[in-house]
């Protein structure tokens, strides 16, 4: 890093925490695919983690933490502490609290506070502001209806998307007749708008030393809190104690299995609009099943 990137940012750092802080070392760290991610240290042992990234990425930067906060004021789930975000020079920052973390710890009590942050609900679905899954724009426009958002700011948002990288025919044609079906997959089931992580894949969750868990890198808004159960199933990684542990704080309605992989088609569709390859065809599969159980 560049001396006068890290003199801006240690300024901030100061102007926002009212402390002393010089940054002596700056140690890159791995694990993100999107930013340049650093631990920053100082001589009296304090240290913090930012994110660079563009400057024109900035308010991806502003949504996390927007995000990052709303989860923490539930008190319920652990995530990192935003500090500051900003623009040095061409490149925008992001920091956050520096927690040591490991892969392993009470997944038990992941599931159980899961659970409790989603019973923090809003009068509608949706978020304050608009935000990112991944570098993709999210919108989250309020809405009364949960359907209706599901199908003009998930899918539907996505399914153009589509279109403009060039995925028309089948997954198009697929695409159109799945949101004329959605009310299909929500008979006798009303969900409530409830605050989620919104990108709760296995590489988003981590626990402190001392087992406890916690979560990070959100894409946050108001919606059914399936969303978040089904993606955990997406890439796998989440323990049977976790599900356990969540089914008994909060069980799950009938029908949760079709709405699944509703909910994954989103960030699969996602996934063919930023990395292409076969997620395309994956989604066309989906979309086909999807169709075929409503039947």
């Amino acid at each position: 890093m560049r001396s006068e990137l890290l003199d801006v940012i240690a300024s901030s750092i100061r102007d926002a925490t009212h402390r002393p802080f010089d940054i002596v070392r700056a140690t890159p760290v791995s694990g993100g695919s999107i930013n340049q991610s650093y631990r920053l240290g100082s001589r009296d042992g304090l240290s913090y983690f930012v994110k660079l990234n563009d400057a024109q990425h900035l308010a991806m930067f502003t949504a996390e933490s927007d995000g990052l906060a709303a989860i923490t004021t539930t008190h319920t789930l652990r995530a990192p502490r935003p500090i500051i975000h900003g623009i040095a020079g061409h490149q925008s920052f992001l920091v956050l609290e520096h927690l040591t973390l490991t892969s392993r710890g009470d997944a038990k009590t992941l599931g159980t506070q899961l659970a409790a942050m989603h019973r923090h609900t809003a009068p509608q679905f949706g978020f304050a502001q608009d935000n990112f899954i991944g570098t993709t724009p999210q919108p989250n426009t309020w809405a009364d209806d949960w359907i209706t958002f599901w199908r003009e700011q998930r899918l539907g948002f996505q399914l153009e998307l589509a279109a403009q990288n060039g995925y028309g025919g089948e997954i198009r044609e697929l695409g159109e007749r799945l949101l004329d079906e959605l009310p299909a997959f929500f008979d006798g089931y009303i969900p409530q708008p409830s605050l989620l992580h919104g990108d709760l894949w296995s590489g988003n969750h981590a626990y402190l030393t001392d087992g406890s868990p916690m979560i990070f890198d959100p894409a946050t808004y108001y919606g059914d809190r399936e969303c978040d159960i089904a993606m955990t199933k997406l890439f796998d990684g989440y323990p049977t104690t976790f599900y356990n542990a969540y089914q008994s704080a909060w069980p799950l309605d009938a029908g949760y299995e079709n709405r699944r992989d509703l909910y994954n088609l989103y960030h699969i569709l996602n996934h063919a609009n930023l990395f292409g390859g076969g997620y395309a065809q994956q989604a066309e599969g989906m979309m086909k099943r999807l169709l075929v159980a409503m039947r």
